[in-house]
């Protein structure tokens, strides 16, 4: 049991070669992980399921295989958290909401069937902003969850309880969705990398939809070569998502430990010239300048590039999800499934469906069917959703305009550190800002990451690497070179 006593603030790598070679099992790894959970979980608050029963069984399952010698993927026994908004079989989605409480889906999402495909070990699902709408994890139904760098302050949003578990070393690895930023704002505020891949890149099939032309799940580890690992597993065409696409997914492992060498020569980079540090935190801008420095000095060469539509991608953004998210939340009406309120036998089936979608949705949630419904009505919709379209392709051009120029584009991941519990939620446009940085991409398609790049006061900042879409692979090789330059960050034990 010796090789396995620090097992849980290894990688998913070194945990992968542990259990290959035999030195440990992947039920001792599973239950590491188990007890870790239990030990810090009632302070970090993460999961908000943790399936032990399931996670143990499929760790079972992995050595049973391993000892009659079938051929495993490379993260078999390898545990993971899932975020809470990704369907899986037999165990509790909620979407972090009250409407689906105590909801167990018939079937498991693309992505969960290729993590059990793989040998992958779920350890459960992890807690997020409602229907993945806040940039905090302030607005879960269940309540927040707290970054481990400080108990007082906010883990990133929507997927606050992935990125927490990972810096909380609940899971080496977990999976997160990015819809304006979910995935990428949350590692950088807790030290994690995440990274969303191209969309159409991997499947949103069993994704509980948010806006759909902008969902994407993807991978969350503590390093790059992690992330990598994983994003491989999960990616790839699904003729069951008809946006998924039926190309060959980049070798993204190998342009990890290409970038991991330190070798950045011939390899341009593009500083956006709109994301200068207007409006961001000193110490912010401090991190990512140093960054591009040590990038400079692995022959990486820099490129000041302007992208002017950049600037109205915040307010395109908050006219096309939640116009979106008030089409694809119109299900949720008491009716086929989840929680019902007031059928009493003498209520009408229109009062029962307010009742229900009153008490069931959050503030958040509410106020962005509000808005996205106004922005599709009779007499507004070309004023509002149509001229967010308009602004959406513009900001594609930009991007398109900018990778004829340099290999990747460069900014600070978010314009701040985390910030302490409250303090945005009364002004709900000091929140969105937030994502800020991130949102461009995901009305572009492309893929993107956010890796740790220093500290500012005591907290973590990410710094943010945007790719033309489907060449992930050269996303993950800067970030790995940036990882090897300035290192990993370990959070306080708690």
């Amino acid at each position: 049991m010796s090789a396995v006593s620090d097992v849980t603030r290894m990688t998913a790598a070194q945990i992968a070669g542990l259990i290959s070679s035999g030195e440990a099992s992947a039920v001792e790894v599973t239950t590491a992980h188990l007890d870790r959970i239990t030990a810090v979980d009632e302070r970090v608050h993460a999961f908000l399921h943790v399936d032990r029963e399931g996670a143990l069984a499929a760790a079972a399952a992995v050595d049973i295989r391993r000892g009659k010698g079938e051929e495993l993927g490379p993260l078999a026994g390898v545990p993971i958290a899932v975020k809470d908004v990704v369907t899986t079989k037999g165990v509790p989605t909620t979407a972090a909401s009250k409407i689906l409480e105590g909801w167990k889906p018939p079937y498991d999402a693309t992505i969960v069937s290729r993590l059990r495909e793989a040998g992958m070990v779920m350890l459960g699902k992890t807690n997020m902003d409602e229907f993945a709408m806040g940039s905090s994890t302030e607005y879960s139904a269940y309540g927040p969850t707290n970054n481990p760098w400080d108990l007082g302050r906010i883990p990133g949003g929507s997927g606050g309880g992935s990125a927490a578990s990972l810096a909380a070393y609940e899971a080496p690895l977990a999976i997160g969705t990015d819809t304006g930023g979910s995935i990428r704002q949350p590692g950088a505020v807790t030290g994690t990398v995440g990274a969303k891949p191209t969309y159409g890149g991997t499947s949103r099939y069993g994704l509980i939809a948010f806006s759909s032309s902008l969902d994407t799940p993807g991978p969350c580890a503590r390093t790059v070569e992690d992330t990598a690992l994983l994003h491989a597993v999960i990616a790839g065409h699904d003729p069951r998502d008809s946006t998924s696409i039926p190309q060959p997914v980049p070798d993204v492992v190998a342009a990890a430990r290409l970038g991991a060498t330190g070798d950045l020569t011939g390899v341009k980079l593009g500083v956006v010239k709109e994301f200068a540090g207007e409006g961001a935190e000193p110490g912010v801008m401090a991190a990512f300048h140093e960054s591009v420095e040590a990038l400079v000095k692995l022959g990486a060469e820099i490129v000041e590039i302007s992208c002017p539509h950049f600037e109205y991608a915040l307010p395109a953004y908050y006219l096309i999800a939640p116009s979106e998210a008030s089409s694809n939340l119109a299900r949720f009406d008491g009716v086929r499934y989840g929680v019902r309120v007031g059928d009493d036998g003498n209520r009408s089936l229109e009062e029962v469906m307010s009742l229900t979608r009153d008490s069931g949705f959050g503030p958040e949630v509410k106020r962005r069917i509000i808005l996205g419904t106004y922005a599709l009505s009779s007499g507004y919709y070309d004023a509002y959703y149509g001229q967010a379209q308009k602004v959406r392709t513009l900001i594609t051009r930009d991007f398109t305009k900018a990778f004829d120029q340099v290999d990747v584009l460069i900014s600070p991941t978010t314009p701040f550190v985390a910030f302490p519990f409250g303090s945005r939620t009364s002004d709900p446009y000091q929140m969105y800002l937030a994502d800020l940085y991130t949102i461009p991409t995901n009305l572009y398609g492309g893929p993107a990451i956010s890796v740790p790049c220093g500290l500012s006061e005591g907290l973590p900042v990410g710094f943010q690497i945007m790719a033309p879409t489907m060449a992930d692979d050269r996303m993950y090789r800067v970030a790995a070179a940036l990882e090897s330059a300035v290192g990993t960050f370990t959070p306080p034990e708690l």
